[in-house]
Order: C-alpha cells, then sequence, then structure tokens
C-alpha cells in the first residue's frame, strides 16, 4: 500500500465521509416545521372540541338560530381561525407525505405546488364563506 504524504490516496482516505452526505441532509428547518405541526395539531384539539360543541348545540336549531350563532364575532372568529388551522397543518402533513415518499423532484415539486394551491384555495373558501354569513344580516 503506497502511503505517501500529499498523494491524493492518503487525502481521500482520511476524508470523513460526511462529505458524501453534504446537501442531502436536514435544511435546518427540520424542527421548525415539526414544532409548527404539533402547535397546529394542539391548536386544532381545542379548536375541534369548541366546534363539536357548537355543531351540537345547533342539532336542531333552525336556519336563524344557525346565522345568529356564527354571525356572534367570537364564533365568526375561531371559526375563521378553526379553518386556517386545519388547512395549514393539512399542508404540513402533505408535505412531509410527498417528501418521504415521491423520489422525482419534479413530481414533488408538482404535487407540493398543488397542494399549497388547493389549500389556499380552500381556505380563502372558508374564510370567505363565514366572513358572508358573519356579516349579513
Amino acid at each position: 500500500m503506497n502511503l505517501r504524504v500529499g498523494t491524493d490516496d492518503v487525502r481521500s482516505q482520511l476524508r470523513n465521509p460526511m462529505k458524501l452526505a453534504r446537501g442531502l441532509g436536514s435544511a435546518k428547518s427540520g424542527v421548525e416545521h415539526w414544532w409548527v405541526q404539533r402547535l397546529t395539531a394542539a391548536a386544532l384539539v381545542a379548536l375541534g372540541i369548541w366546534f363539536v360543541i357548537t355543531v351540537l348545540g345547533l342539532l336542531h336549531a333552525d336556519y336563524a338560530t344557525a346565522h345568529a350563532t356564527v354571525a356572534k364575532p367570537w364564533n365568526a372568529l375561531l371559526l375563521i381561525v378553526f379553518v386556517l388551522t386545519m388547512f395549514w397543518h393539512a399542508v404540513l402533513g402533505l408535505q412531509v407525505v410527498v417528501e418521504d415518499y415521491v423520489h422525482t423532484r419534479w413530481k414533488e415539486v408538482v404535487l407540493l405546488v398543488a397542494i399549497k394551491f388547493l389549500a389556499v384555495l380552500g381556505a380563502l373558501a372558508g374564510v370567505l364563506a363565514v366572513l358572508r354569513v358573519a356579516l349579513t344580516p
């Protein structure tokens, strides 16, 4: 074995294998993504309990009562926060699934863009629906 100092063979044998993994690991945003996903999940638990209680209270109510309930400022605000949090949490979860299981880069990008586009569209539709009910007499 030729171990002359200064040759490329010695340098390549002494290099850390980490150099091969550079650019393939974490982009320093994994922990933030994980925390946001957990926070949105916790918010959805609290908001989901409120939503179920509200819907069960309106189970046998007429349209005017349901309209008046959604039109209350706190209920409208909580419903908007629920819709936004739900779509945000869905985007975070679907992003992880796509990044883990789609291995063709262009398919991954197309799916991520489509998911975010549909989530924004759905969130806007939900917010506009709540505002329409809350702001019309």
